[in-house]
């Protein structure tokens, strides 16, 4: 399966093309940016700092550029992946990632399913659970980030 995702024409002509292959990784890059500038300055705020900044005006904007960036961010890492599939599943480090991301993503579940999320979005108080799920979401996150750039150090 994983030879078949390697020859598929988009894999085919990445390996091909240095330029295409550029402009993708460009773009996941960006993707990254978008999703992790939008993540943390969320996440601080839900942990109570730049309470000046009110988390009504923010929060709904922040989760929106996060979505943006992650839906930038994942075709194009699968598409990048499938360059290399048989090498990237067997690389420990991108192991990690994957599972982190998966992580990540579990807890930003969490995080919006509670009341406690809406209430804060809506301009209530923070709760404990909050500030938690906001901590763990940018540990899950920047540790993804971390494990990325290690994937080419393996």
């Amino acid at each position: 399966m994983l030879a078949a995702l390697g020859n598929w024409p988009g894999a085919v002509w990445l390996q091909g093309s240095g330029t295409a292959y550029l402009f993708v990784n460009a773009a996941h890059i960006l993707g990254i940016g978008l999703l992790l500038g939008a993540v943390l300055p969320l996440d601080l705020r839900l942990m109570g700092c730049f309470r000046a900044v009110p988390l009504a005006v923010i929060g709904p904007f922040l989760s929106r550029a996060a979505l943006a960036g992650l839906c930038l961010a994942v075709p194009t890492g699968l598409w990048l992946f499938s360059v290399r599939p048989a090498e990237y599943a067997g690389n420990a480090a991108f192991l990690w990632k994957l599972g982190l991301i998966a992580l990540a993503l579990g807890n930003v579940a969490l995080q919006h399913a509670g009341a406690g999320f809406r209430q804060a979005i809506a301009g209530g108080a923070l709760t404990g659970r909050v500030r938690l799920l906001a901590g763990i979401s940018a540990l899950l996150w920047l540790g993804a980030l971390v494990a990325g750039r290690w994937i080419g150090f393996l």
